[in-house]
């Protein structure tokens, strides 16, 4: 009973540690175009600090490296090149990503005429 009590906690501790290991891979998204000025805020769980034509995230979630993610740092510094978190972003999902930046250039354009 010792032995599979044992094992059991161990199988739980293994669960728990491996969390915070893919937790921790940072986030970077490589923009199109660099920002005017350093910006931050949080997307996915997490504080996306943009400097030059980077926005990276360390403390991350597991909801940090997702599409609306993507997404949500799109629409609030522009196109992104590649996203990355322990593995890069396909293209197709990168397009997806990319259509709500487009979507909010065109009405921020339209907006100015």
């Amino acid at each position: 009973m010792k032995l599979l009590t044992l094992a059991a906690v161990c199988a739980a501790v293994a669960t728990l540690s491996a969390a915070p290991a893919f937790a921790a891979e940072p986030v970077v998204a490589k923009l199109q175009q660099p920002v005017a000025q350093p910006t931050k805020f949080i997307a996915g769980g997490a504080m996306f600090n943009c400097e030059a034509d980077a926005c990276v995230a360390t403390a991350t979630t597991s909801e940090t490296f997702s599409s609306g993610t993507c997404k949500a740092v799109a629409a609030k510094v522009g196109p992104i090149a590649a996203f990355t978190g322990g593995k890069a972003m396909d293209e197709a999902r990168l397009g997806a990503c990319n259509s709500v930046a487009v979507a909010r250039g065109v009405g921020a354009q339209m907006a100015k005429q």
